[in-house]
């Protein structure tokens, strides 16, 4: 078998879905729809939270972090993929593909911290509205987002580097970009040790931050539960509906590919659950924050000059 380390100038061919050749016509024109909007729809919210002096909030400023997440995301794989899905060009270096599950991992760990930063916001906006400016301060918000880059990249680090010393076999990646489990599939020897250290790592990026989130709306349905009315319910409920749905979809399929023992790791799964996180949702989150929310709306329409004060 061949060795590929990582002082090898060889890459690797990038299978995709062409065991399906049928499928890819239909997954590129829906993908690239999809990325338009993605597109669209994040660089939106990212002008609105500059120019709306409404949107100079807390929440919109972890926002417009999440909005510029996924757009870096989608930007890291997408057009890749898309190239891939048309036949032109289905190889990756190896150089490329390192970067690539740099950048990958270090955007999944950034968003996991930043999503907690967002329960916080909620949990202050919920439990001690009275506080909330004291609590969610400027220089609060901006050590949270630069905790989240910095644990972000500092485990994406870690992780990259254990999967870089050890020796891979075969150049054929069946996936449509370097993925961290089909890498671990591809070792030429035992890894075990390497593989409890990656689980670790994983552990503390993903399992961590999810628990204080769900810590967070417990105290928050606490908080719910003891409002008397119904419409202060449904408006406190309301506040944390979207973050809750982004929370879902984003530690589902985090969860799914990541936490999961690497033999039992399904190729063709994984990589229909890689379009959901890629392309999925980065789409819906500008939709999922924005669609009922009245501030946007009102400053979209405050930009292109067809409304004033929607309040």
């Amino acid at each position: 078998m061949d060795y590929l380390n990582t002082s090898s100038e060889e890459g690797f061919i990038l299978v995709g879905f062409s065991d399906w050749p049928h499928l890819e016509p239909i997954l590129f024109a829906f993908i690239s729809i999809f990325y338009s909007l993605t597109l669209f729809g994040n660089t939106v919210i990212i002008i609105l939270s500059q120019l709306d002096l409404r949107l100079h909030t807390p929440m919109y400023y972890f926002l417009c972090h999440l909005s510029f997440l996924d757009l870096c995301y989608t930007a890291s794989t997408v057009p890749q993929l898309l190239v891939n899905l048309s036949g032109l060009d289905r190889t990756i270096s190896f150089g490329r593909c390192v970067a690539q599950l740099f950048i990958m991992l270090s955007l999944g760990g950034i968003e996991c911290v930043l999503l907690v930063a967002m329960a916080i916001d909620r949990y202050a906006a919920v439990c001690r509205p009275l506080h909330y400016t004291t609590i969610m301060h400027p220089v609060l918000c901006r050590a949270l987002v630069v905790f989240s880059w910095v644990g972000g990249l500092v485990n994406s680090l870690i992780q990259t580097s254990l999967v870089m010393t050890m020796p891979l076999c075969g150049h054929q990646l069946n996936h449509f970009f370097c993925e961290l489990p089909i890498l671990l599939k591809m070792a030429c020897e035992d890894t075990g040790g390497t593989e409890v250290n990656l689980f670790v790592a994983r552990v503390i990026i993903l399992v961590c931050p999810l628990l204080l989130i769900l810590g967070s709306y417990a105290h928050i349905a606490r908080a719910v539960l003891n409002i008397r009315s119904m419409a202060g319910r449904r408006k406190a409920f309301g506040t944390c509906a979207s973050h809750l749905i982004v929370v879902a979809m984003f530690y589902g399929s985090g969860i799914y590919t990541y936490l999961q023992p690497v033999h039992r790791y399904s190729d063709s799964e994984g990589k229909f659950v890689a379009l959901f996180y890629t392309v999925i949702t980065p789409m819906l989150n500008p939709l999922i924050y924005t669609l009922r929310n009245k501030d946007v709306k009102g400053a979209l329409w405050k930009v292109l000059g067809r409304g004033t004060d929607s309040r």
